[in-house]
C-alpha cells in the first residue's frame, strides 16, 4: 500500500463524512423543526421514548445530532432526565440504519433492478438527481430535498473510494497481524472507542469498519469488539455537548455512556462465554459489510431490550455520579443555557427560550411568596437567598434578549416571529415582577432600619393583599406553563379586585395618618408597598392578556386593551360571578 493508497483512503474517508453531514442536515431542514419538538412531546413512556429516539435517529442519520439536541433539551429544562434516557437508547437503534444502507453494497445479482440498488449505480444516480433538484428548482423543499440526494451519493462515492484505497491490504501480512492483534477484546473495544470519539461518529466508524471487511481479512472475532467499541465512542459528542450544562444535562450525557459501557460489558461477557464453552462456527471466517450490520442492529437493539426495565436506575447511577450539593436545587438558582446550536431549528430554539421565560416567571413567584413576611421580621438570609434569584432573573432576562436576537436573524415563519415578538415582551413582564419583589424587599429592610412600626391593622391589610398577590401570579405562571385559557381568563376580575383594594387600603391608610394613628415613615413606606404590589398585578394581567390572544381562539391580531375594555365594558356573566368571589374572598373593610 503506498502513499496514493492513502491519499485516496483520506479522501474517501472525507466524501464519505461530508455525504452523511449534508445528508443528514438536508433531511433535518426537509422535516422541519416540528420533528425536533415532537421529542418534547411524545415521551410520556418509556417505549414511546425509544421508538421515538430511533425514528428521529433515522431521519437525521446520526445518534451523536440526537443526543446533543436531547442534552440541549434537558438542559434547557424543556425535557426531563427520564423522559431523555428512552430517547438516547432508541438513538443507538436508529443510528443502525445507515450501516444497513451501505450494506446493499453486497448484492449480487444480474437482475437489472437489483443491480440498480447498489451502491455503484445508486450513488452517481442520486448525485446527479440532487445536483439538478439543488441547483435548478427554486422550492426549499426541493433544494433540501437535492441535498439529501447529494449527501448520498457523495457518502457511497467515498465509500468505494475507501474500498479501492484497501484493496492492496488483502495481501499485505503486517495487515493480517495487526487484525489478529486486535481480536484481543479489550484491544477491539478500545481501537472502536478511539476511532469513534476522533470521528464524532459512529455511523462513520462502522462504515470504515465496512470498506475494511472488502479486503476479506476481517473476522467475526476481530469485528464484533470493535463495533461495540464504536458504541461507546459515540458517547464523546454528548459529552462535549454538557460542557459547561447544568446537572441535569451531564447526567443525560452520562446515560448515554452508562448505556453503552453497561451493553458492551454484558454482551462482550454473553458472547466469550458461549465461545469459550460452546464456539461459533463461524467465529474465524470472513465478515461482510452485511454482517457487519446486522450485528451493529442486534446489539444495540438488545442492549436496550436488556436496559429498558432498568432505565430508572440508569437515572439514578448519573445522579449518584453528578451529585447536587444538600438542598441546592433549592437554595440555589439556576440559570438555564441556551443552547445556541439550536437555533437553526427556530421551533425547538423558541421552545428553549420559552422554557428559560418560564423559569423567571417561577423565580418570581417564589420571590413574591417571601417578600412580604420580610416587612414583619426581616431576615437577612432569606433576603440574600431573594437577591440571588433576582440575579438570576436578570442573567436570564439579559441572555434571553440576545438569544432572542439571534433568532431573528434565521428563516421564520409568520407564527414563529410573532413568537419570538411575544417571547421579546414576555421578558419584560416577568423581569419586571422580580424588580417589584426586589423594592417590597428594600422596603423591609427600610422597616428594620428605621425601626418604622407597621399598625396591627397594616399588618392585616398588607397579608391579605399578599393573599391576592399571590394567587394572580400563581395563575399567570401556570396560565403561561400550561397554555391555559381558561384560567388566563380568571386573571382580569382579579387584578381588578386588587386595584380595588390597593384603593381601598390607602384610602384607610390616609385616614389613619389624619387621625395619628400611624406615622409618616410608617405612611409613606406602606403606600410604597401598595404600589409594588398593585403592579405586580397589572404584569400578570399582561401576561394573562398574552396567553388569551396567542393560545386562544384570536391567533390572528389581538388588541389587548381591546381585550380588558370589553370584560370592563361588558362585564360578562362569568366576569361579574369571578370578581364578586374575589371581592369576598379578599374583603378589606
Amino acid at each position: 500500500m503506498n502513499f496514493f493508497n492513502f491519499l485516496s483512503l483520506a479522501g474517501g474517508l472525507a466524501m464519505f463524512l461530508y455525504g452523511m453531514n449534508i445528508m443528514g442536515s438536508g433531511l433535518e431542514k426537509l422535516a422541519g423543526s416540528k420533528l425536533e419538538i415532537i421529542l418534547t412531546k411524545m415521551t410520556s413512556n418509556i417505549f414511546k421514548s425509544v421508538l421515538l429516539g430511533a425514528l428521529i435517529t433515522a431521519v437525521i442519520q446520526s445518534s451523536s445530532a440526537t443526543t446533543v439536541i436531547v442534552v440541549g433539551l434537558v438542559n434547557s429544562g424543556i425535557l426531563k432526565l427520564d423522559r431523555a434516557i428512552g430517547i438516547i437508547m432508541g438513538a443507538n437503534i436508529g443510528t443502525t440504519i445507515t450501516a444497513q444502507i451501505l450494506a446493499l453494497g453486497d448484492i449480487s445479482s444480474s437482475n437489472f433492478f437489483l443491480q440498480l440498488v447498489k451502491p455503484t449505480a445508486l450513488a452517481p444516480m442520486m448525485a446527479a438527481i440532487g445536483i439538478v433538484f439543488f441547483m435548478f428548482l427554486q422550492g426549499n423543499k426541493q433544494k433540501n430535498l437535492g441535498q439529501i440526494l447529494m449527501g448520498f451519493g457523495i457518502l457511497f462515492i467515498g465509500m468505494q473510494s475507501m474500498e479501492n484505497a484497501m484493496a492492496p491490504l488483502r495481501d499485505l501480512p503486517q495487515f493480517a497481524d495487526i487484525l489478529i492483534a486486535l481480536s484481543n477484546p479489550i484491544l477491539g473495544v478500545l481501537a472502536g472507542t478511539i476511532l469513534t470519539a476522533v470521528i464524532q461518529s459512529s455511523s462513520a466508524s462502522v462504515g470504515i469498519l465496512q470498506a475494511v471487511s472488502s479486503t476479506g481479512q476481517l473476522r467475526y472475532s476481530t469485528a464484533i469488539p470493535i463495533i461495540m467499541g464504536q458504541n461507546i465512542g459515540t458517547c464523546i459528542t454528548a459529552i462535549l455537548a454538557s460542557i459547561g450544562a447544568n446537572k441535569n444535562a451531564k447526567r443525560a450525557a452520562a446515560v448515554h455512556l452508562y448505556f453503552n459501557v453497561i451493553g458492551t460489558a454484558v454482551f462482550l461477557t454473553a458472547i466469550y462465554a458461549v465461545q469459550h464453552l460452546v464456539g461459533f462456527g463461524f467465529w474465524n471466517e470472513a465478515i461482510t459489510r452485511a454482517d457487519i450490520a446486522n450485528f451493529h442492529t442486534v446489539f444495540n437493539i438488545c442492549t436496550t431490550v436488556l436496559l429498558v426495565p432498568f432505565y430508572k436506575g440508569l437515572g439514578k447511577l448519573a445522579e449518584m455520579s453528578i451529585r447536587s450539593k444538600k438542598g441546592e436545587e433549592d437554595l440555589t438558582p439556576e440559570v438555564p443555557l441556551l443552547d445556541e446550536r439550536l437555533l437553526a431549528s427556530p421551533g425547538l430554539a423558541i421552545e428553549q427560550a420559552r422554557s428559560v421565560v418560564l423559569k423567571m416567571g417561577e423565580y418570581g413567584q417564589k420571590n413574591c411568596s417571601k417578600m412580604v413576611s420580610q416587612l414583619f421580621s426581616y431576615d437577612q438570609k432569606t433576603a440574600d437567598n431573594i437577591a440571588e434569584y433576582e440575579a438570576a432573573i436578570d442573567k436570564m432576562e439579559v441572555t434571553l434578549s440576545r438569544y432572542l436576537l439571534k433568532l431573528t436573524n434565521q428563516p421564520l415563519s409568520d407564527q414563529e416571529s410573532r413568537q419570538v415578538s411575544e417571547m421579546f415582551w414576555l421578558v419584560t413582564e416577568f423581569e419586571r415582577i422580580g424588580d417589584y419583589a426586589i423594592n417590597v424587599l428594600e422596603r423591609g429592610g427600610e422597616i428594620a432600619d428605621k425601626k418604622v412600626v407597621l399598625s396591627d391593622m397594616a399588618k392585616r391589610e398588607l397579608i391579605t393583599l399578599d393573599k391576592a398577590i399571590g394567587e394572580i401570579l400563581g395563575k399567570a405562571v401556570a396560565a403561561f406553563r400550561n397554555r391555559d385559557v381558561a384560567v388566563a381568563r380568571e386573571i382580569e376580575p382579579l387584578e381588578e379586585t386588587i386595584d380595588q383594594i390597593k384603593d381601598a387600603l390607602k384610602a384607610q391608610h390616609i385616614e389613619r395618618l389624619k387621625q395619628g394613628t400611624c406615622s409618616i415613615d410608617a405612611g409613606v413606606i406602606f403606600l410604597e408597598i401598595l404600589t409594588n404590589l398593585e403592579r405586580i398585578a397589572d404584569h400578570c394581567s399582561n401576561i394573562a392578556a398574552y396567553v388569551v390572544g396567542y393560545e386562544g381562539e384570536q391567533k390572528g391580531d389581538f388588541d389587548a386593551h381591546q381585550y380588558r375594555q370589553t370584560l370592563h365594558d361588558g362585564r360578562e356573566e362569568e366576569y361579574n360571578r369571578l370578581y364578586q368571589e374575589y371581592s369576598e374572598k379578599y374583603s378589606v373593610h
